[in-house]
């Protein structure tokens, strides 16, 4: 029995879609009849799923709150000795997205055919990532698959929380750059030239810093379109260029070198890098295989080539903590958690320790930067309006004077 997708219509003509379990797509047909609903088309959701994930689309799988709920349901169950195609059903029968519905559907089919639940996931890797899918075979070889799916279900929810996070630190600044640049730019083509009609009119002599506004406005007025074509092309060319490898790892590295973009990036990645060896290593996946796969979730291409490397070290003996160290990219103190954790026995709680240490440094430097960045670029703009105020006054001034 699998799960199809369908599109049919009711008694009144209105076209209604949904997901369908059925043995094969006549029998989902007769399914539908006996709902008195006539059948447009059907679609196994398996293979509805793979042609998205061979084709481009925005929607590249579920979100992280999606995924984080759908598991922790799914532990749950679990948890209960509800078997696992019941428990499948189940998750699938209380969540309100059709997609996510579907795939569950599609993850159960597989169980029921005899597959494990790893192997059903397999089916979706856009929606279930590879640490996803290594913790959940561990979890099944061992046959602690409920802990397992309850610390993907932290892991999901924490890497999220860090996602939410960051987007909201940079939200604040992003907007008020916006309309920084928005009220100057209104100022500059349609304020200041009305005002400067007067003064072309009483043929006043204009002050130098009223000159210079004057230049300002007719460049935004006669060249603003072009400069905004200019910067729109400019960012596509950037974006193209940032898909090769080579570029993107240059840029990557220079990331690093800026002062407080590659404390950021360090810190980030970091935190990414231990919390998902920590789930790894805690859930009873091989050391290199956490290692890889956490080498994985690095966004910053060098500190990922020094993950690979690391691995590669490892794998002919050398200890982790040692080969993350030649690098220089990851932080003194996670190095020596790593090495204190290899030397004692404790890898998960010393990783799990790291993580948190770099989650708080992190929260604590955000929470700066927004504290501090707000203020400074009201300042920087409460001075440019002013400047434009001011350019725009020292005409008026000065004839004042002159009728005195």
């Amino acid at each position: 029995m699998g799960a199809y997708e369908y599109t049919a219509l009711d008694a009144r003509g209105k076209e209604r879609q949904g997901v369908i379990e059925g043995d094969t797509p006549k029998h989902v047909r007769q399914l539908l009849r006996e709902r008195e609903l006539l059948p447009l088309s059907i679609t196994e959701a398996a293979q509805k799923e793979s042609r998205r994930q061979r084709s481009f689309t925005l929607q590249g799988g579920a979100s992280a709150s999606d995924l984080a709920l759908v598991t922790r349901q799914l532990a749950t169950l679990v948890r209960a000795a509800l078997p696992l195609d019941e428990a499948l059903l189940a998750v699938s029968e209380q969540t309100e997205k059709p997609r996510m519905k579907s795939i569950l559907l599609g993850v159960r089919a597989k169980v029921l055919e005899g597959h494990p639940l790893a192997a059903g996931f397999a089916e979706y890797p856009r929606v279930f990532p590879e640490i996803y899918r290594a913790t959940v075979t561990a979890g099944e070889h061992s046959g602690h698959l409920d802990k397992v799916l309850e610390r993907l279900a932290d892991y999901t929810e924490g890497r999220e929380a860090m996602r939410q996070k960051l987007l909201g630190a940079l939200l604040y600044p992003i907007v008020l750059t916006v309309m920084c640049f928005g009220i100057v730019s209104l100022l500059l083509v349609y304020v200041v030239p009305k005002v400067i009609e007067v003064f072309d009119a009483n043929r006043a002599k204009l002050p130098l810093m009223t000159k210079l506004l004057i230049l300002v406005s007719d460049f935004l007025r006669d060249y603003g379109i072009w400069l905004l074509l200019l910067t729109a092309a400019g960012s596509v060319l950037a974006w193209r260029a940032l898909r090769n490898p080579a570029v993107r790892r240059r840029w990557h590295r220079a990331q690093l070198d800026l002062p407080l973009v590659g404390k950021l990036t360090r810190g980030f990645n970091n935190a990414r890098f231990t919390r998902t060896f920590s789930i790894l290593t805690g859930s009873a996946v091989p050391v290199l295989d956490s290692l890889r796969i956490a080498g994985q979730v690095v966004t910053n291409l060098p500190m990922r080539d020094a993950v690979e490397a690391a691995a590669q070290s490892v794998r002919e003996g050398t200890a982790i903590g040692k080969s993350l160290a030649r690098s220089r990219l990851f932080p003194p103190m996670t190095i020596h958690l790593i090495s204190s954790g290899e030397s004692s026995g404790q890898l998960e709680a010393m990783l799990d320790r790291a993580a948190v240490s770099q989650e708080r440094e992190l929260d604590g430097l955000l929470s700066a930067m927004v504290g501090l960045l707000g203020p400074l670029m009201i300042v920087g703009m409460g001075m440019v309006v002013m400047g434009i105020v001011f350019a725009m006054l020292l005409p008026i001034f000065e004839m004042n004077s002159l009728i005195r």
